[in-house]
């Protein structure tokens, strides 16, 4: 999507600022700037807006032959509107755009290529698009099946975009397929048997492990986050978030998932893959935009670093 950033109140008007963003093309980016081969597959208007998403995703080194230019329907767009200091309203217009035209063809593309993808990362948000956005996403996972690729699914529900009952119903089918899950606490409830889905964050986490999901990693916000496996010592294992002077938390989510896959196609046991996710979202707290605050692999040392330091 394009997005416009106000200052303030929507209704006042005022200057935006102009940028992409997009759950999926952050987690993409983050990826890219920590050293990773990433393609993106999806959808823009063939517009000056879906220029500006793909131009930026070229710039980031993320490969967009994936991408489809939709000459019938326009780019999404997003609206941030900052209302208080902690809270900031998202307005989405996305109906009827590009992205929600997105068909099976574009993701068939990417796993006809030479050399399958090692991880398939999708999220709650392209499936409350529409049917067609749905069936591409549906037909990602299959291919992932066949092809022997990880499938990471980030729940990420808005409830802007579906219904409960809606999101439920798609990610509960989608759970076999899945090998990553990554959810905030509230979240879990969406993935597990509508009979299970009752109790706390533990239970819910060892409850998919037991419909075969290999890794449940839960997004705490300040409290950090914990990761579940069959494995792990006690079944889980928690890190706390890296304290930092908060800015803007949106991307955070996107950030951490880009740092814990990082981790994982580098080998890295738990530990590592979530202290890498609770660095990674640390940077994108710090900063302003979705993607702009992600560190390069170069940088993720920056945050041991004491208050004042001047890196010369």
């Amino acid at each position: 999507m394009v997005a416009l950033r106000g200052s303030g109140p929507l209704k006042l008007g005022g200057s935006m600022d102009v940028s992409v963003a997009g759950a999926e093309s952050n987690v993409a980016i983050g990826l890219a700037r920590l050293g990773h081969r990433t393609r993106w597959a999806g959808a823009v208007g063939d517009d000056e807006a879906g220029e500006l998403v793909l131009r930026t995703l070229r710039a980031e080194g993320v490969d967009v032959s994936g991408a489809t230019r939709d000459p019938d329907a326009p780019t999404g767009l997003i609206l941030f509107e900052p209302r208080l200091p902690e809270v900031t309203r998202v307005h989405y217009y996305r109906a009827g755009s590009a992205g929600s035209r997105l068909t099976a063809a574009s993701v068939e593309r990417v796993f006809a290529s030479a050399e399958a993808p090692r991880v398939l990362h999708l999220t709650g948000i392209t499936p409350a698009l529409g049917p067609s956005a749905l069936t591409a996403c549906r037909r990602a996972i299959e291919l992932a099946r066949e092809h022997g690729t990880t499938v990471c699914l980030d729940v990420n529900f808005r409830s802007r975009l579906w219904s409960y009952e809606d999101a439920a119903a798609v990610m509960r089918s989608w759970i076999p397929y899945v090998d990553v899950l990554i959810a905030s606490d509230d979240e879990l409830p969406l993935c597990v048997p509508e009979a299970a889905a009752a109790g706390d964050a533990s239970a819910l986490a060892k409850a998919l492990l037991g419909l075969g999901v290999r890794e449940v990693v839960v997004k705490l916000g300040a409290d950090g986050a914990t990761g579940y496996t069959a494995d792990a010592p006690g079944g889980a294992l928690h890190t706390p978030a890296r304290p930092v002077r908060a800015v803007d938390a949106v991307g955070a989510g996107d950030a951490f998932v880009a740092g814990y896959l990082s981790a994982l196609l580098d080998g890295d046991d738990m530990a590592g893959r979530l202290d890498r996710a609770v660095t990674t979202g640390a940077f994108a707290v710090a900063s302003h935009g979705d993607w702009e605050g992600a560190p390069t692999r170069a940088e993720l040392e920056l945050l041991g670093a004491g208050p004042g330091t001047v890196v010369r």
